[in-house]
């Protein structure tokens, strides 16, 4: 059965746009409330980044779930993960975030974590929407539910966040520009930085409520880069608005991004003699370049579909403990149960006081394969299964590519695009290849 409200990571889109209004969302919270709200202790735990909607959906969603005779704890801004961590080790029956992650402030969204801090499963999020269907009804006001606020969410996470490396690592001396693009973490990870003793540049720390991952953040590194060529700084670190991605800047102002922070996490734990039981797990954008280095150091590599919702699913099936996206999306699960971009930089900074090596010498271990992408728009995107002129020329171009490369078509899932990516060795066969593909399937498909 298909979702109808929630797509690969809760329900998005923009602020006053049916569903994302505020009538939608008191609903949601009244749904969410009667199916969620009989776990653990009996409250839902809200928390959201520093969009100025924010507010209009923290009340909306209080409401929502009072009526329905649940209690409400409301932490502030906080990162996704953080609501993660602390549904779970409070024993919440659910956690909530209010967030749309990199996008700009017009937009928001709702994510939700079950009481083990992880995000729902497809049925609850069914009965969620089945109860969306049906008419709202306010429990008796004796049974109405009471919100009140979390005053040590902040402090509860950042110490969280520095017992996931060993305490006994000095991180004195290392000098560390710190992004937090003026979204959730601005409170929280410079702090998190400080305490194991770095040295702490910041940027992106004065959100308005409508600069959130404006010309800052995972998603635009320039600023980052600029700073940490202006101070001489050891590295830099990039959170996008609601914390869950991390990309990070070497000494030299070089990007580094969640392929090449994946495989220096997975690097570092074969070298200390870490377990890492099971696969790493990418997705079917992760460069092939990530696949080979990991191979060369004996761990098997599975691609799930895009988004990290996929990839936390094939860890649980394959028994495995590190995966990510190229986008900044890296799950630890030997440290916490979702993707978290502050674990995860603690985890690159221990690699490097561990091996002490820079940044810029540990990615090297990697390399990155040239990708190139070309969208292209079509009549019929579902054609693309069964076309035989576009399996011809697939198979035409593997063969040339002689297994230096791959290749992958892909339907949007928002938009009537077919995505034509081909990456390999060579740069120039690989704008070769995927141009005459790209020409190809706007032949068959337009």
């Amino acid at each position: 059965m298909s979702r109808k409200y929630f797509g690969t990571d809760g329900i998005r889109g923009e602020v006053g746009t049916y569903p994302i209004n505020a009538e939608f969302v008191l609903k949601l919270g009244w749904a969410a409330g009667r199916v969620l709200g009989n776990q653990g202790n009996g409250y839902v735990l809200i928390g959201k980044d520093t969009r100025i909607s924010g507010y209009l959906f923290e009340s909306a969603l209080e409401a929502g779930l009072s009526s329905a005779g649940v209690d409400i704890r409301l932490t502030g801004p906080m990162p996704t993960p953080g609501v993660a961590y602390l549904t779970r080790t409070l024993n919440a029956s659910a956690g909530i975030v209010i967030s749309a992650s990199h996008n700009p402030h017009q937009d928001n969204g709702i994510k939700f974590f079950s009481s083990d801090g992880e995000k729902l499963p497809d049925e609850v999020e069914l009965a969620i929407e089945a109860e969306l269907d049906k008419p709202m009804e306010t429990v008796p006001s004796e049974r109405l539910g009471k919100a009140e606020r979390l005053p040590d969410a902040g402090g509860r996470y950042i110490e969280f966040c520095k017992s996931t490396i060993p305490s006994r690592l000095r991180f004195n001396g290392l000098r560390v520009v710190v992004d937090c693009a003026n979204g959730a973490t601005y409170h929280i990870a410079p702090p998190v930085f400080e305490e194991i003793g770095c040295e702490v540049e910041r940027i992106g720390v004065n959100p308005d409520g409508l600069n959130i991952n404006a010309g800052v953040g995972a998603t635009d590194t320039a600023a980052l880069r600029a700073k940490v060529a202006e101070t001489g700084a050891d590295v830099g670190i990039a959170l996008d608005g609601d914390g869950d991605r991390l990309i990070m800047v070497d000494e030299h102002g070089e990007e580094v991004d969640g392929d090449e922070l994946l495989f220096t996490i997975a690097k570092a734990r074969v070298d200390t003699g870490s377990s890492l039981r099971g696969p790493v797990v990418g997705t079917l954008m992760s460069n092939l370049g990530l696949e080979h280095a990991l191979n060369k150091l004996g761990l098997d590599f599975k691609r799930a579909d895009v988004g990290d919702r996929y990839v936390l699913e094939m860890l649980k099936q394959f028994g495995g403990i590190l995966g990510g996206e190229s986008s900044g999306h890296i799950i630890c699960l030997d440290r916490t149960s979702t993707g978290d971009g502050i674990v995860s930089a603690l985890q690159v900074l221990a690699a490097m006081k561990k091996s002490g090596r820079t940044l810029h010498e540990l990615r090297r271990g990697m390399n990155k394969y040239p990708q190139h992408m070309i969208n292209v728009r079509v009549g019929d995107k579902s054609a693309l299964a069964s076309s035989v002129t576009v399996k011809s020329a697939v198979r035409e171009a593997e063969t040339e590519l002689n297994g230096r490369g791959r290749v992958l078509l892909r339907p949007s899932g928002t938009e009537p695009l077919i995505r034509v990516m081909v990456e390999g060795q060579d740069g120039e066969e690989v704008m070769r290849i995927t141009s005459r593909l790209a020409e190809i399937v706007q032949d068959a498909l337009s």
